[in-house]
């Protein structure tokens, strides 16, 4: 038996200061991340046996997100005016599994590039670059942050 889940259901959403309530970004159609990383320190030296080299852990880097999602007038403006602004927003991946996972995060959008085919729906890639910790939980509130 399989514990996988299924990707549809998942939700993107962002904070509303105003209304102090998630708001749900309409028409995402995939989002790949956060994309964590971190770097390494080398700790060998000439009392190093085994003839490894020895590292401990450095800074984490909580990498981006990207979501392609379907162009619609609302939620393209509020990506940009998050382009705009210096300050990080709060974001939030909901999943759809048992335990309503949630993935929360500050962030600024660093790219918001639009494609128009000749065949197809107007689309916007945009980028997240995650500023701090990701913070996984279960349920759905607002971010440290927010």
């Amino acid at each position: 038996m399989s514990n996988a889940v299924s990707g549809v259901g998942t939700q993107f959403r962002r904070w509303n200061s105003a209304t102090g309530a998630w708001a749900n970004m309409a028409e995402v159609k995939s989002i790949n991340g956060p994309s964590m990383s971190r770097g390494t320190t080398d700790t060998t030296n000439l009392d190093t046996t085994g003839g490894y080299k020895t590292f401990m852990g450095a800074f984490r880097d909580p990498g981006a997100v990207s979501l392609t999602m379907n162009f619609t007038r609302d939620t393209y403006e509020q990506m940009k005016d998050d382009f705009e602004d210096a300050d990080a927003q709060n974001y939030e991946i909901v999943l759809p599994d048992d335990e309503t996972t949630t993935l929360e995060f500050e962030g600024l959008v660093t790219e918001l590039p639009l494609s128009v085919p000749t065949d197809g729906a107007i689309t916007a890639d945009v980028t997240i670059k995650i500023s701090g910790a990701v913070t996984l939980d279960s349920g759905s509130g607002p971010s440290a942050g927010a």
